[in-house]
């Protein structure tokens, strides 16, 4: 068998056709478009674009018992995916498509577990690393309070690049928690292991803070770290009872979070967000409901709150109060499209 080599004597010229020229343009437009931001969720990467309508702080399963206790022996997962994948096919009758499970490791995080539950639903779903340093660190496992902060980020670093566990599932951003009080040392620990870790990974900074005390404590060491702000949930803002404290906050580029909604806060939600739209920073707001949840340590699983109550109730009050369409769309698509975008956010 003979290989037939063609060889184009009009080479040169072929160079020089218009056409030519056109599609090195072409290609060397493309080559410069930048990346879009990706979000991870348990079962691969999606665009940031293709969040759609999104719940950013939600739970599916909690195990209270302790971090020296709790373990997937703890619950049965078809038990778990029986009680919970209605709450999720509800979510996504009212046209949600994300659903960010916000519980940490050594809380009751399974990411096997949401993985299931996010093929049977079609909900998209993101899991975390990170540890959660409140209630006197109860959660917090025994290397935790003996490690250094490089060395915490080092574990959380290790989940982002290689999965959680040898399961193949990612982290979609960082998860912490610190006392609804000043920053004691193990909360400024799991702050600035989740400054490093954002700065090698770009998965963003959640954490469980309350009041503005320990919300501008977090701020000013994200700052001493060189991450800039908006790497940063303030995580039930709605305790904070100054809210020029949480609209500074947000001008600062940090995101706001009132993830504790019930009926009984529709006017009190649909108020500051009335306010941050005066002030300009409407495109810093998150809402959701921190509900849910099966709790292995009652029977049943326990009593699960839904997660309709925005739809029912603030949603209707936002539309009253003049907020259009799109200014919706921004609090519950691009609000959270682009705060778990994956990417370094680093101070100028």
């Amino acid at each position: 068998m003979k290989l037939k080599i063609t060889v184009f004597d009009n080479f040169p010229q072929l160079l020089n056709h218009p056409f030519t020229h056109l599609l090195l343009v072409i290609l060397l437009l493309a080559s410069c478009q930048p990346e879009q931001p990706k979000i991870i969720t348990v079962t691969g990467e999606i665009p940031a674009s293709a969040i759609g309508k999104t719940l950013h702080h939600e739970h599916l399963l909690v195990d209270f018992i302790g971090a020296d206790s709790t373990g997937y022996h703890r619950w049965n997962r078809d038990s778990v995916i029986e009680k919970v994948l209605p709450y999720l096919l509800e979510i996504k009758a009212l046209g949600y498509k994300t659903l960010v499970e916000c519980t940490p490791a050594y809380l009751g995080r399974d990411p096997l577990l949401l993985k299931q539950l996010s093929e049977k639903s079609g909900i998209q779903i993101l899991t975390n690393t990170g540890y959660y340093s409140a209630v006197g660190g109860k959660f917090i496992p025994k290397h935790g309070f003996e490690e250094t902060a490089q060395q915490l980020a080092d574990r959380w670093i290790a989940e982002a690049k290689k999965g959680i566990e040898g399961t193949g599932i990612y982290p979609g951003f960082i998860k912490i928690a610190v006392e609804r009080a000043p920053l004691q040392e193990i909360n400024r620990k799991v702050v600035e292991a989740a400054c490093i870790a954002h700065k090698t990974t770009g998965l963003t900074i959640m954490s469980h803070t309350g009041l503005a005390v320990p919300a501008y404590q977090e701020i000013e060491i994200l700052k001493q770290y060189g991450v800039h702000p908006s790497a940063f949930i303030w995580t039930h803002a709605n305790n904070e009872t100054d809210w020029k404290k949480i609209v500074d906050a947000a001008k600062m580029g940090v995101w706001i979070a009132f993830d504790k909604f019930e009926e009984k806060e529709t006017e009190n939600f649909s108020e500051f967000a009335v306010l941050m739209k005066k002030e300009g920073v409407l495109n810093r707001l998150l809402f959701s409901h921190d509900a849910g949840w099966y709790d292995p340590m009652k029977p049943g699983g326990g009593t699960f709150r839904d997660f309709t109550a925005i739809d029912k109730y603030l949603i209707p009050a936002l539309r009253e109060k003049g907020f259009s369409e799109e200014e919706i769309r921004q609090i519950f698509e691009k609000n959270p499209a682009e705060a778990f975008a994956v990417k370094i956010r680093l101070a100028e």
